[in-house]
């Protein structure tokens, strides 16, 4: 169903109670990554204000996990107005596990989740240095638009099917009980 990632890291969705894990990730990031996944420098306490609001209604949070520790992450926002079909996606991805296929994990999660939300145009936006986004943008076949210093990465999901329902139900699942595993594991570890 899904590629394997490295180190058996787990990739999922958040739950609510997640948004500290979330900021930790975000502020871990070094200079450049934060300047690329933010489009440009941004202090300590806006990141923990945005991570706080990603519990917000049509935002979807993917993190991807090494030994309970969030690593990496995908935002999907869907655009709340009532006739739009268009939402936005934006990625981290701590340096150490960049270039070892997170990025694909995690979009293809998100495509799959905009997919059964109704999305018909998802956006992502980067700095037009950001070769490395780009690449992962043109993998999943997104048309690129470059704008003022600025890339606009377009993709079409297909509609939803009762496959593609059951596919995010069933990586829910595993979601779930990767957590409850992982919090097994730290429990033990603590005794």
């Amino acid at each position: 169903m899904f590629d394997p990632l490295p180190d058996g890291g787990v990739v999922r969705k958040l739950w609510p109670h997640e948004a500290d894990d979330y900021a930790a990730h975000l502020l871990r990031l070094d200079k450049d990554s934060r300047r690329r996944r933010f489009s440009g420098a941004v202090s300590d306490e806006l990141i923990r204000r945005h991570a706080a609001k990603a519990r917000g209604l049509g935002v979807v949070v993917f993190g991807f996990f090494v030994n309970g520790v969030m690593r990496g992450s995908a935002e999907l926002r869907r655009d709340l107005s009532p006739l739009s079909r268009n939402g936005e996606a934006a990625f981290a991805i701590e340096r150490d596990w960049q270039s070892h296929g997170v990025g694909s994990a995690l979009l293809q999660r998100a495509l799959l989740t905009a997919r059964n939300r109704g999305i018909k145009l998802l956006k992502m936006y980067c700095l037009a240095d950001n070769e490395r986004m780009q690449q992962l943008a043109r993998k999943f076949d997104a048309e690129l638009k470059f704008d003022f210093g600025s890339v606009v990465g377009e993709v079409d999901p297909p509609r939803s099917t009762w496959l593609s329902l059951t596919r995010e139900a069933l990586a829910d699942q595993h979601g779930l009980m990767a957590t409850l595993l992982e919090k097994q594991r730290n429990l033990f570890r603590q005794g």
